[in-house]
C-alpha cells in the first residue's frame, strides 16, 4: 500500500497519495504528500466511492458536521452514544492526513476523489487519476491476538481499529502489539471490552499522538450540551466529571487494561487547556514502560492502576485523580512551575502512593517553584499522597505541599500527606524540617507497608 502519484500538486509536481494497491487496512488513514508545505481550502469534498460508484464517505470542508464521530463506541452515562470533536483533516508540513468517519468494508474496492481547491490551489484528483485500493478482510470478533501497523503490513493501521474489532462483553485476554510508528489517533477502550494488553515495540519507537484537550472534547468544547448526550460514564465525581473524560489521547473505562512499551504523546500546545495524554478509569490497569507527555494534567487515574518503570512530564497537575494509584520506579519531570500531583479523595479510600521515583526538571524550572501536591480543601480534605524513597531536585519546594481554600473552618485531621526517606539526586537525605504542617513524616514501619502494592490497592498484587 505504497505511495503513487495522482494529480499535480500546487508548485506543478507531482502529488503522492496513500493508500494504493491490495491488502489495505479497513481503517486505514489516507494521506497525500507533496513536495512543500501546503494549506487546505474552506470548501471543497473528498469522497470514498465503492467499487460500483456508490460514495461511503465524504469529508466536507464546508460541512461544520465534518469534524464529529464515534470513537470506540463511547456512550455517556446516560447509553446516549458519544460523537467525538477530532480533526478530520491533519496538516504537517507536507503532508495531509486524512481520517474517515468509520472503517470501509473488507475485501472491496475503492476509489477517491478529491475536488479542485480542496487543497489550496490543487486541481483535485479524479477517478481518471486512478487513487484506487482494495481492503483486506481482518480477524474476525474473538481473535486472541491482533496486530497494529502504521505501514499497513498488519491487520490495521489504527490502534482503536484493533479494539473496535474486540467483542462487547469481552471475558478473555486480548494481546493487541503495535508495530513501531506514530499512530496520529484518539484511543478509546469503553467498558464493556476489558482483559486487553496493548503492546508496543517499545516507547522509543511507537508513538500514539494527538491534540486533543478541553477546548476540543471537555467541558469547554461541551458547554451548554444537554447532560444526558456526552455525560462521562462511570463518574466518580459527579459535579466535576461532566465532560472531562473525553479530553485524553488514550482513554480507558474498562478492567483489567494494560498498557506497555509505548509513548502517549499529547501534542496540545502550552497554554492549550487541560489536555491528558492518558485517563484510566477501571480497576487493574496497569501502565509498563510507558512514556506519558503533556503539558497540563498529564495522567487522570481513577479505580486502580499500578505504573512502573515509566516516564511522565508535565507541568501543573501532572498527575491527578481519585486514587488508587501506585506509581514506582519512574521519572516525573517539571516541564514549568506548578504541582506534581492533585489528588481528589472524597472519602477514606487510596489516594496515590509514589515509591522510588525521581522527580526531576527541565533547565527553566526555578528552584522551589514546584509543590509535590495541591488539595483543595473545601471539597478533598481526605486526600492522600505519599512519597516513600523518592529523590528530588531543588525545584521541590520546601514546604513540599500546598492546600487551597485554607480558611479555618476546614478540618484538615483527615488530610493524609506523607513522606519518607526522601533523597537529592545525588543521594543525600533532604532536610524535611520546613514541610507544610498538614503533612507529616512517615516512621520506617509505617514506609515499609506502602512499598508494597498489593496492601495499598485491597489486595490486589500488579507485580
Amino acid at each position: 500500500m505504497g505511495p503513487r502519484t495522482a494529480g499535480a500538486d500546487p508548485a506543478g509536481g507531482r502529488t503522492r497519495v496513500s493508500p494504493t494497491g491490495d491488502g489495505v487496512c479497513v481503517d486505514a488513514p489516507l494521506r497525500l504528500r507533496f513536495e512543500h508545505p501546503v494549506e487546505i481550502g474552506r470548501r471543497g469534498r473528498l469522497r470514498v466511492h465503492r467499487g460500483d460508484g456508490a460514495v461511503v464517505d465524504t469529508i466536507d470542508l464546508a460541512d461544520p458536521e465534518v469534524g464529529r464521530r464515534p470513537i470506540g463506541s463511547a456512550r455517556s452515562e446516560y447509553g446516549e452514544l458519544h460523537l467525538w470533536n477530532y480533526h478530520a483533516v491533519l496538516v504537517e508540513g507536507e503532508q495531509v492526513i486524512l481520517t474517515l468517519h468509520g472503517a470501509l468494508d473488507p475485501d472491496e474496492d475503492f476509489v477517491v476523489t478529491m475536488d479542485p481547491g480542496f487543497v489550496r490551489g490543487h486541481p483535485g484528483i479524479t477517478i481518471e487519476d486512478g487513487w484506487r485500493f482494495h481492503t483486506r478482510t481482518p480477524p474476525l470478533p474473538g481473535a486472541r491476538s491482533l496486530a497494529v501497523d502504521a505501514a499497513g503490513h498488519r491487520h490495521f493501521c489504527t490502534v482503536q481499529g484493533a479494539i473496535d474489532v474486540v467483542p462487547e462483553g469481552n471475558d478473555r485476554d486480548v494481546l493487541i502489539t503495535i508495530a513501531p510508528g506514530t499512530y496520529r489517533e484518539i484511543v478509546y477502550v469503553p467498558p464493556t471490552k476489558p482483559h486487553l494488553t496493548l503492546r508496543g515495540a517499545d516507547r522509543a519507537r511507537t508513538v500514539i499522538s494527538y491534540p486533543n484537550n478541553d477546548l476540543l472534547n471537555g467541558d469547554a468544547a461541551m458547554r451548554g450540551l444537554p447532560i444526558e448526550i456526552s455525560c462521562c460514564p462511570k463518574r466518580v465525581l459527579e459535579e466535576s466529571d461532566r465532560f472531562n473524560c473525553w479530553r485524553a489521547v488514550f482513554g480507558v473505562d474498562a478492567d483489567d487494561v494494560t498498557v506497555e512499551d509505548v509513548t502517549i504523546h499529547n501534542t496540545t500546545p502550552y497554554g492549550g487547556s487541560q489536555a491528558e495524554a492518558f485517563r484510566g478509569n477501571g480497576r487493574r490497569l496497569r501502565l509498563r514502560r510507558v512514556s506519558l507527555l503533556s503539558h497540563q494534567d498529564t495522567m487522570r487515574l481513577q479505580g486502580s492502576c499500578y505504573v512502573v518503570d515509566s516516564y511522565i512530564e508535565g507541568e501543573v497537575d501532572v498527575i491527578w485523580g481519585t486514587g488508587g494509584i501506585v506509581v514506582v520506579d519512574t521519572e516525573i519531570k517539571a516541564l514549568g512551575p506548578g504541582y506534581l500531583t492533585q489528588i481528589r479523595n472524597v472519602d477514606d479510600g487510596p489516594g496515590a502512593v509514589f515509591v522510588n521515583v525521581s522527580l526531576t526538571r527541565a533547565p527553566t524550572v526555578p528552584d522551589g517553584s514546584t509543590y509535590l501536591s495541591r488539595v483543595e480543601l473545601s471539597r478533598f480534605a481526605h486526600s492522600q499522597v505519599v512519597f516513600v524513597d523518592a529523590t528530588m531536585d531543588a525545584h521541590i519546594a520546601t514546604t513540599g505541599w500546598i492546600t487551597t481554600d485554607v480558611g479555618g473552618r476546614w478540618d484538615t485531621s483527615r488530610l493524609r500527606l506523607r513522606e519518607h526517606g526522601t533523597r537529592t539526586i545525588d543521594g543525600r537525605p533532604v532536610d524535611l524540617g520546613g514541610r507544610s504542617g498538614v503533612a507529616r513524616l512517615l516512621d520506617a514501619d509505617e514506609a515499609a507497608q506502602f512499598r508494597d502494592p498489593a496492601t495499598f490497592l485491597g489486595g490486589w498484587d500488579p507485580r
